[in-house]
């Protein structure tokens, strides 16, 4: 059977190279696992099948956040742009806590952004979430980033996870916080006038290119907010290709030039990429020397007969080769990030106060970033519990494994990191200095409260500042 020789593979690749398979599940609970969900393959599933009803919760049950599935590039081809039906409603999801973002459902003037949804199909927020946490690869127990994956995708996972269904029983609050109920259809994007034979001619959503400028605006950005002093500084990737030490660079020069004192570092939607990003970053905040790593290790540094499998294989065995060294431990160590000292940047270095931003998407080479600065006295993290493992995580190199019959794919990490000076492996992500969450206000009304947090602070130091320079008989009360 093909897909139970894809699952062998996939299996098998896992026990022999990934660096941290039994790092928070021990191996005879992931060989249960292994068996449990090898039963319940069968030739007759499709590739969504395969992946939701097996892949996904067989790769949570690892608990690293860079190990999940994705499906074939045929099958992402085939449905790419193609609209389907879908639980209507787009929500924020957090606790036991779902308000509503959008309706797809145009003509629904009841159920709109801003109403409270109590449960669906009977089922509350929180047991919804506990269902779709299942699903979702994770860091530890650092699930904070799966309310956001939630947030942004509810229609997916919930059709994916729960199922479709043609009508919906949704319980919300009214405008007098009292519970109701009332029935709702699923969003069909084709209009009941539309045949199910006819879905297959449906014209694909054409996908707008998006200009250089305006991707590197979103990606990496500077604003300035002169009423605070405040330079805001967003770095949502520290992936290669957009410019990163140049712009570094020019933000760092603006503010030296305007004598900026307030900096905010906004990396709540920064998922990760490259270490050497990261790092050049830290250089204008940190000041003392630093490491990347106490540890960063992979347990093979060659694929043998696997190597089909591996996306790159070639490239990164032979990086393996020159950058890896066994220890006594027999493993393969990166010792330049292990070993390497950075030192901060002594004319260029920002000594004034210091917020970063995080959140639950702040993920793998942004989690090395909170961890270096974190604790430095002129530098707060505000937000809420990262998504990446603050005593660890997987990466450096995360190629796809492509399973042989399906084609259908698995990211899987080569080494296990361990950050420098690390705490305790508790499974947990970064904790801010000072925790914001989400409210139901905030989110009816687009209000950003971790930013409004970090502009109180600073209004109150100035207010504070000014109130001690003057004479004892004319402070604020």
């Amino acid at each position: 059977m093909q897909l139970q020789q894809d699952y062998d593979v996939l299996r098998d690749i896992m026990e022999k190279f990934h660096p941290s398979l039994y790092w928070y599940t021990s191996k005879d609970s992931m060989d249960i696992y292994f068996d449990q969900y090898r039963k319940l393959v069968t030739d007759s599933m499709n590739e969504q099948q395969f992946g939701f009803r097996v892949l996904a919760p067989l790769t949570t049950q690892i608990r690293c956040g860079h190990t999940s599935f994705n499906f074939s590039k045929s099958w992402s081809n085939l449905f790419r742009g193609v609209p389907l039906p879908s639980f209507p409603l787009y929500m924020k999801v957090w606790g036991d806590t779902m308000i509503v973002l959008s309706n797809l459902n145009k003509n629904d003037s009841l159920i709109k952004r801003g109403t409270q949804i109590t449960s669906i199909n009977g089922l509350q927020s929180r047991e919804l979430s506990d269902i779709m946490f299942d699903y979702m690869p994770t860091d530890g127990f650092a699930e904070n980033v799966n309310y956001i994956r939630i947030s942004n995708s509810f229609p997916y996972y919930h059709r994916n996870i729960i199922g479709l269904s043609k009508q919906y029983t949704i319980g919300y609050l009214d405008s007098t916080l009292q519970e109701r109920f009332i029935k709702i259809p699923y969003h069909n994007p084709y209009g009941d006038t539309v045949r199910a034979k006819k879905k297959k001619d449906a014209v694909k959503v054409a996908r707008k290119k998006i200009p250089r400028s305006e991707r590197l605006q979103y990606y990496r950005s500077f604003t300035a907010d002169t009423a605070h002093n405040l330079a805001i500084l967003s770095v949502h990737s520290f992936d290669d290709g957009y410019g990163l030490k140049r712009f570094y660079r020019k933000s760092f020069k603006t503010i030296r030039k305007q004598k900026m004192t307030n900096l905010a570092i906004d990396i709540r939607n920064n998922g990760g990429g490259r270490v050497n990003n990261y790092v050049k970053l830290s250089k204008y905040i940190r000041n003392s020397p630093f490491k990347v790593a106490d540890s960063a290790y992979s347990i093979t540094r060659h694929f043998g007969p696997y190597r089909k499998y591996f996306q790159r294989s070639i490239i990164n065995s032979t990086a393996m080769k020159f950058f890896t060294k066994k220890n006594t431990d027999g493993n393969y160590h990166f010792r330049y990030w292990e070993q390497h000292t950075f030192k901060p940047y002594s004319k260029k270095l920002f000594k004034g106060n210091v917020y970063v931003l995080i959140g639950g998407p702040t993920f793998s080479a942004s989690t090395l970033f909170c961890n270096t600065v974190q604790g430095q006295e002129n530098v707060t993290l505000i937000g809420e519990e990262t998504g990446g493992g603050h005593h660890g995580n997987n990466g450096l190199m995360i190629p796809y494994i492509t399973l042989p019959n399906t084609k259908m794919r698995v990211s899987m990490p080569l080494f296990r990191l361990v950050q420098y000076n690390h705490v305790p492996k508790n499974g947990r992500g970064v904790i801010p200095d000072i925790t914001v969450m989400p409210t139901s206000t905030a989110v009816r009304q687009g209000i950003d409260l971790k930013m409004e947090t970090v502009k109180s602070i600073i209004s109150n130091r100035t207010a504070d500042t000014a109130n001690r320079q003057l004479p004892s008989d004319s402070r604020l009360e």
